[in-house]
């Protein structure tokens, strides 16, 4: 078991130590993650990477039990992805309109290429996809918001390395449809 699973669970207990000596060993990591997601965001935005971060390592320690490493980041993932949805609805209640941009779905780059309006979209579009199939939706959510490969995202879902590809190639169409209403394939 690793420093950052007994921490991990000593926190979730309730020992205040074990939060405080876990941030230290994930915050490099989380920081990489925030700074990635932070980069294409516009330079008057108000929240930054250290900032994002924060927010997301405030919401994880001690609201929910973690599996390990691979659970915690996965949860960072989403919270940095849920922090950063509300942050785009709020400046879309401030701001209408927009032109939409067209984003190649197998950059990587989808949800930083993304403006406000468009990231709420794309997250309606996700949220549907994973009702409809949870494996590939989940593998969107951790190719998208947590920056990992079709790989990386597979081999956290427990997948092997084929069938997360199926899963990436059926969830890249599913999206296309969802996003530019057409029964057309990419």
């Amino acid at each position: 078991m690793s420093d950052v699973t007994r921490l991990l669970e000593a926190a979730q207990a309730g020992d205040e130590q074990a939060a405080n000596r876990l941030l230290p060993l994930v915050y490099d990591e989380l920081r990489k993650l925030a700074a990635a997601k932070m980069a294409a965001e516009s330079s008057g935005h108000t929240l930054d990477a250290t900032g994002l971060v924060h927010e997301a390592y405030l919401r994880l320690v001690g609201n929910q039990q973690f599996e390990g490493c691979g659970h915690f980041y996965a949860a960072a993932a989403e919270a940095m992805r849920r922090i950063l949805i509300d942050m785009a609805r709020h400046k879309s209640r401030q701001k209408r309109g927009g032109s939409l941009q067209r984003v190649d779905l197998d950059s990587g780059d989808l949800v930083t290429l993304a403006g406000p309006d468009e990231m709420l979209i794309i997250d309606e579009a996700i949220q549907k996809l994973v009702t409809e199939d949870p494996v590939a939706g989940r593998l969107v959510q951790l190719r998208y918001f947590a920056g990992l490969s079709v790989e990386e995202a597979g081999e956290l879902a427990g997948l092997s390395r084929s069938t997360a590809y199926e899963h990436w190639a059926f969830a890249r169409a599913w999206l296309y449809r969802a996003l530019h209403g057409t029964a057309e394939g990419p």
